[in-house]
């Protein structure tokens, strides 16, 4: 009999897919999904939809009864600036969307969730990279709903017979290579969708938070992942929990370093047009340098990542674009 996986958040951008990795992988997948962030046109053809919200626990818990061997919780709020000015809604979507999640799946037993967590969680490095023993300090409310989703996990698992594995996602970047996720993010907060927006016309100009850091070109550095690597990541961690039924928090990132500069530099090489950004002041809370250490994850997960070219991951969005 084909696993079930039950995909909570499955049409927005990484849960796509996240949802298209199992599918390749023969699991039988169920997508639920508000389709506030997300697509229907991204549930491909293999997939079930259920249009839901994770705040409706009566909706969650009947699905969750369908029978399921894994979920991969990625539904929330992201948005780093929003959850510092609307905390309420972070609270009420992450903090007791992510409780009905997990109360369902224990009222149906259903034992085993891979949570997609993040590397805000670990706030200023003290040391790079950032291993999952490092410090955890988030300078965002958001940061601070995953921090606290994984606190209940942890209990949750000492306590009922339930197993997480948290990814804490780092830069998350690039789209599925063969075009079939087609439906993009509404609303981008992040840098790689923002310059796009520029490059397309979609925006006049973007801005550049600070040139002033310390760092060799001055702007900030952060650690982007393709989010088919991210997605890889996810099947292996629910064929783990399967085998090892152990609760984990796992770093996914590349160990490697790109400037916002040379973000935009990649993206001028990739697409010949020139991005029109002006510098702009820092914004409150961002670190200079933000490098994962994946050693867990290939320890564990059997997981490297296979995209480490820059260009080559920019390329899977201008085609999109195109």
């Amino acid at each position: 009999m084909t696993d079930k996986i039950l995909v909570v958040g499955g049409a927005g951008y990484i849960g796509s897919h996240v949802a298209r990795a199992l599918l390749q992988e023969n699991y039988g997948v169920t997508v639920y999904d508000n389709l506030s962030t997300g697509h229907r046109e991204n549930v491909l053809d293999g997939a079930e939809f259920i249009e839901g919200d994770i705040l409706d626990e009566k909706k969650i818990s009947e699905v969750m009864s369908q029978g399921f061997s894994a979920v991969v919780h990625l539904a929330a709020k992201k948005a780093v600036g929003e959850s510092m000015e609307k905390p309420q809604i972070y609270a009420r979507n992450n903090l007791i969307g992510s409780i009905n999640v997990f109360n369902a799946m224990l009222e149906n037993g259903v034992k085993n969730v891979v949570f997609s967590s993040t590397s805000a969680s670990y706030g200023n490095p003290q040391y790079l990279p950032l291993d999952e023993t490092h410090p955890i300090s988030p300078l965002s409310f958001y940061g601070f709903t995953k921090i606290e989703i994984e606190r209940v996990m942890d209990w949750y698992s000492r306590l009922k017979d339930f197993h997480y594995i948290a990814l804490r996602y780092f830069n998350a970047v690039g789209y599925a290579a063969d075009g079939s996720i087609r439906g993009r993010e509404l609303n981008p907060q992040n840098l790689v969708p923002i310059v796009m927006e520029t490059i397309t016309g979609q925006r006049e100009k973007m801005e550049v938070f600070g040139d002033d850091y310390d760092t060799p070109d001055g702007t900030c550095i952060r650690d982007y992942i393709h989010v088919e690597d991210l997605a890889r990541a996810h099947v292996a961690s629910i064929q783990r929990l399967a085998q090892y039924p152990q609760s984990e928090i796992i770093n996914l990132g590349t160990n490697k370093g790109t400037s916002v500069l040379e973000i935009i530099q990649s993206i001028e090489r990739v697409t010949g047009r020139k991005v029109n950004y002006e510098i702009g002041p820092r914004r409150d809370g961002d670190p200079s340098v933000v490098i994962a250490s994946s050693e867990k994850a290939k320890a564990l997960l059997g997981w490297e990542p296979q995209y480490t070219n820059i260009d080559e991951i920019i390329k899977t969005v201008w085609n999109l674009e195109q």
